[in-house]
């Protein structure tokens, strides 16, 4: 019994050595590497590739281990990657993506295929723009003069659509001229400028591509477009600082709906002149610009609505999307002033203190029934001031008595800019109100300003309506106190009656008149006392309104 004993001992050992053995074995299987595949793909902005991860083991086998497997992306804001391998397009370029499993690891490059938009609005006389893009917002409220910063989409089909802003808030889609949009398929790794260029009546979008790349170390890349329809073909001149064009060769010629560039230059200070084609007749001339390191920028040639004798300007975007405007380096500031004080004489205007030469030499308020009366307008046209920073201050006197001062303020003008200044309040307390004007006219809408200048009236409400009957009527402005300006508001081309009211009230203190506004019109009135001061209120009409 006992040898039996010994025996299946014997056995039971080996074979639990063998299990053993056979267990120690298969905790030495390990992994030698990984495949992660595919080791190469390409995506599309917000769309996906499934990674998979293949071991190999040192016993020759190979396994699915994706499930085991961390995974990283290295460059997450060009594609993230799930837990479970799943990676996403997320910006443009090439994300390396690793999976690891017991300390091993792979890698694969993921590609993401993109483009980008940017767009810019040149047309003189539209308002400002919604742009749309596969139907969805992109941008609310571009201005005249504005772009955008580039906006990164996935290569392939869109749609692009432009909506003009109408008053009371309506919309209308001015490009395409019919239809809802536009279809374009964007390539990869190429960059779209869309201008909308052309007057409204024949607006449309003019799209320009170039490389996406990055500018080099050390460089600046401009690109110019000429987008100012009522402007001849001209040729473009980047210089140093003050070389002017005698002697240049001109960078290229180009019309409306043209482009130059994109070209990089070193980082530094130059100067851009336009001039007529084929000829060195400068017609724009920017000044010393510093262009820095880096600085990627769309130059708009855009038409010159602002005062100055250059038929353009240039409208900058750089890659952020912040916008500036590059003036003619002549471009001046221009300035009209407005008698509006209703017991004030007749009076002239002057200048930097210099009484021996007046700048407006006689104004008068309307009625005013003095020896100059027949002589002296209520207001003046704009009249250039160049150097802008030539005028710091004004002065107000009574007609030929320039000993006495009734106002004497500092201003400060910026060129490309139109100024108001306004006398205004009773002869005691008589002050300057200035007010920077818009003269561009816009095809969709009239631009009405009302000024409150009525010392003796305090806060009305204004009314804009469509009969001469305020019962429902809601005020288009309400509680406007003394000096206040609505600034130029939208509206629909049209017949309509305004009507001032103390606030809260329904009297008329002024109205209501009867006016008419057409589209493209600039209109401005200034609520005024009754000459000699009190009611009854009346009104100064300005701009198409009125003529100087």
């Amino acid at each position: 019994m006992s040898s039996f004993i010994r025996t299946f001992s014997a056995l039971a050992l080996t074979a639990l050595l063998g299990l053993l053995s056979g267990c120690n074995n298969d905790t030495q299987t390990t992994i030698l590497s990984l495949d992660l595949t595919p080791a190469a793909s390409t995506v599309t902005l917000g769309t996906t590739q499934q990674l998979s991860v293949i071991g190999h083991y040192n016993d020759g086998s190979q396994r699915d281990v994706t499930s085991l497997a961390t995974f990283t992306s290295q460059t997450p804001s060009v594609a993230t990657v799930s837990s479970g391998g799943l990676a996403t397009g997320v910006g443009a370029g090439t994300a390396v993506i690793s999976a690891s499993v017991d300390n091993v690891q792979s890698t694969a490059n993921v590609t993401v295929a993109v483009s980008t938009v940017a767009v810019l609005h040149a047309s003189p006389d539209a308002p400002n723009v919604n742009v749309l893009v596969d139907g969805k917002t992109a941008v609310t409220g571009l201005a005249f003069g504005q772009g955008t910063a580039p906006v990164t989409l996935a290569t392939g089909a869109h749609t692009l659509a432009v909506q003009a802003q109408l008053p009371g808030g309506g919309l209308a889609t001015v490009i395409p001229a019919s239809g809802d949009s536009v279809s374009e398929t964007l390539a990869n790794n190429t960059q779209y400028i869309v201008i909308a260029e052309g007057p409204v009546a024949s607006i449309a979008p003019q799209i320009f591509t170039r490389p996406l790349s990055a500018v080099a170390a050390g460089e600046a890349r401009v690109q110019v477009f000429h987008a100012a329809p009522a402007a001849p073909s001209v040729d473009v001149y980047v210089t140093a600082p003050g070389a002017g064009v005698a002697s240049q060769t001109a960078l290229g010629t180009f019309a409306f709906k043209g482009s130059l560039g994109p070209v990089s230059v070193p980082a530094g200070s130059y100067e851009i002149y336009v001039t007529l084609a084929g000829t060195k007749t400068v017609v724009y001339d920017s000044g010393v610009v510093p262009l820095a390191a880096g600085a990627d920028l769309l130059i708009a040639a855009e038409q010159n609505t602002g005062p100055g004798s250059s038929p353009i300007t240039l409208a900058v975007t750089d890659a952020t999307g912040k916008n500036s405007a590059l003036l003619d380096s002549s471009t001046p500031a221009a300035v009209r002033v407005v008698h509006a004080s209703p017991d004030a004489p007749a009076v002239a205007v002057y200048a930097n203190d210099s009484f021996t030469s007046a700048f407006i030499p006689c104004l008068a308020f309307p009625g005013y029934t003095g020896s100059q009366a027949a002589s002296c307008p209520t207001f003046t046209g704009y009249a250039a001031i160049q150097p802008a920073s030539s005028v710091t201050s004004v002065q107000v006197t009574p007609y030929g008595n320039p000993g006495v001062i009734a106002i004497n303020a500092p201003v400060k003008l910026s060129a490309g800019t139109r100024y108001s200044v306004y006398a205004v309040g009773d002869l005691a307390n008589i002050a300057p109100l200035v007010l920077t004007d818009d003269a561009r006219r816009i095809a969709t809408e009239a631009k009405l300003r009302v000024i409150h200048a009525s010392p003796s009236a305090g806060n009305v409400d204004i009314y804009l309506t469509a009969s001469a009957s305020l019962t429902g009527a809601t005020p288009a402005l309400t509680n406007v106190p003394f000096k206040a300006d609505s600034g130029f508001l939208p509206v629909a081309a049209g017949s309509y009656y305004v009507t001032v009211t103390p606030t809260g009230k329904t009297t008329p203190a002024i109205g209501p008149l009867a006016i008419t506004l057409a589209n493209k019109g600039i209109y401005t009135a200034v609520a005024v006392d009754h000459v000699g001061g009190g009611a009854p209120l009346g009104l100064i009409t300005l701009d198409d309104f009125a003529t100087p």
